[in-house]
Order: structure tokens, then C-alpha cells, then sequence
């Protein structure tokens, strides 16, 4: 009869032993492409300035890692790495022969993609205002956006960050409306000099409503206003009106 230690390190022996396999499998698989003209040129950095080190035959295929701009890292066959250019790329075919392009976004795009962001400018409660942006599609009409901003005004600066839901109408148009709705945090910081100035943190709640333009490839014009809540320790809350427009990409 097996001893009861030997019964035990089975199990881990087994995982031990699974492990490099399940690994293997869920390796993350590369772009395999195949070269078409008589060479394809690497380099050994993603840029014109690099020496080429290596050349590809017609025929023989390499595996992409990864993209920088316009510059793709790529592996040969026998294992050497270098960097091809996106316009010697696009002579090459994918396995089943078709030529291999790079999506530049489009219109399909805008409608659906999942993530956006961009960077916007305007007025916040007559302070000039500076924001970026974030958002994950949850679908094709519903966002969760996180928004961070500086607003710079004659007696105070401060900043804020709204946390919320966006809902786009007619995503598929060149122009869609949307509106807004979620919640936040202020932070002032007073410019008065005559006594000792005192930071303030409120917290805060919004709603609005904005508009949407498809410009070209990844890029869009985003205009919006939102009416802010500003829940302040005293008996009446402060209202604070915000606009702002600005571009955006999607990815």
C-alpha cells in the first residue's frame, strides 16, 4: 500500500508535470505573414536609420510580436528578430494568400470599438478648464467613462474627476448625441492672500448631454455640457454649469 505521503506529492507531481503544457496552449498565437517580393528588409531598430541586418526570401514567412508606429517587430523562422516597416508590410499575404492590411479604423469602427479617450477644453463655472478622458464600451450604446480635469480660474484653481454612465443615440451616424449622467469629486484651492487659503474636497453629481463627430480613421470631434451639483457642507448646495469640446480616438 503507497504511503500516504506518496499519495499526496501524485497530485502536485501531476500539475507540475501539466503545467508547461497548459502554458503552451494558451501561448498568445502571432500574426503569421508571408513575403511576396524578391526580400523583405529588417532592421535592428523601428526606423530608416537602423542598419538592415537581415533579409527575408520571397516565400519564407515571419511571425509579428508586436507594433510601434509605423515599425513592426517580427520574428524569421529560424528565430532572428528585427524590425519591418509597415509599407514593406503591406506587400506581404496572410497563410490563405489574401494581402494583409492594417485596420485605420472606419465608420464600422465608431459604431462599434471598445475603448475611446481623447482630450478636452472649456469653461468650468467661468474657469478655464483642461480634461482627458477614458471609456470602455459596455455596448455599442452604453459607455462607462472616467473623466480627470484642472480648472484654473481668477480666485481658485482645483480639479476634478467624474465617474459615470454615457448613452450614445444612432451610434452608427456621423453625428450621434449622446447624454450623461454619474458621479464625482472637486478639489479648490483658493488664491486668497489675505488670510491663509484653505483646500476644499466636495463631492459631486452631474448630468448632461453632448454630441458625437466622425471625422477620419480613429478620430472624432466631441462637444458636451453638464450641470453640476456641488454638495458643500453647508444648508444649500452650489451649481456649477460646464462645457467643454474637444478630439477623441477609438480603438
Amino acid at each position: 500500500m503507497p504511503h500516504r505521503s506518496t499519495r499526496r506529492l501524485r497530485p502536485l507531481a501531476l500539475l507540475l508535470f501539466a503545467l508547461p503544457l497548459y502554458c503552451q496552449g494558451t501561448q498568445r498565437e502571432l500574426l503569421q505573414l508571408f513575403v511576396t517580393t524578391p526580400f523583405l528588409e529588417l532592421h535592428t531598430g523601428p526606423g530608416r536609420g537602423y542598419p538592415v541586418t537581415q533579409v527575408v526570401a520571397r516565400g519564407d514567412s515571419v511571425d509579428v510580436l508586436f507594433r510601434r508606429t509605423e515599425w513592426f517587430k517580427v520574428r524569421t523562422e529560424r528565430g532572428f528578430e528585427g524590425w519591418a516597416s509597415e509599407t514593406d508590410l503591406l506587400k506581404t499575404t496572410l497563410a490563405d494568400g489574401t494581402p494583409f492590411t492594417i485596420d485605420r479604423g472606419d465608420r464600422d469602427g465608431f459604431r462599434s470599438h471598445r475603448w475611446e479617450g481623447g482630450v478636452l477644453t472649456g469653461d468650468y463655472a467661468g474657469a478655464t478648464l483642461v480634461e482627458g478622458f477614458a471609456a470602455r464600451s459596455l455596448t455599442d450604446s452604453l459607455k462607462l467613462e472616467l473623466q480627470v480635469g484642472q480648472f484654473l480660474g481668477n480666485l481658485s484653481n482645483g480639479y476634478v474627476a467624474d465617474l459615470g454612465l454615457n448613452h450614445v443615440f444612432m451610434p452608427q451616424r456621423r453625428c450621434s448625441p449622446f447624454v450623461t449622467m454619474g458621479t464625482g469629486l472637486e478639489r479648490t484651492e483658493p488664491k486668497a492672500t489675505l488670510v491663509v487659503p484653505r483646500n476644499q474636497n466636495y463631492q459631486t453629481a452631474y448630468a448632461g448631454v453632448g454630441g458625437r463627430y466622425y471625422l477620419t480613421r480613429r478620430f472624432f470631434l466631441r462637444a458636451e455640457y453638464r450641470h453640476h451639483t456641488v454638495f458643500t457642507k453647508g444648508d444649500a448646495n452650489e451649481v456649477k454649469q460646464e462645457w467643454k469640446v474637444g478630439f477623441a480616438f477609438f480603438y
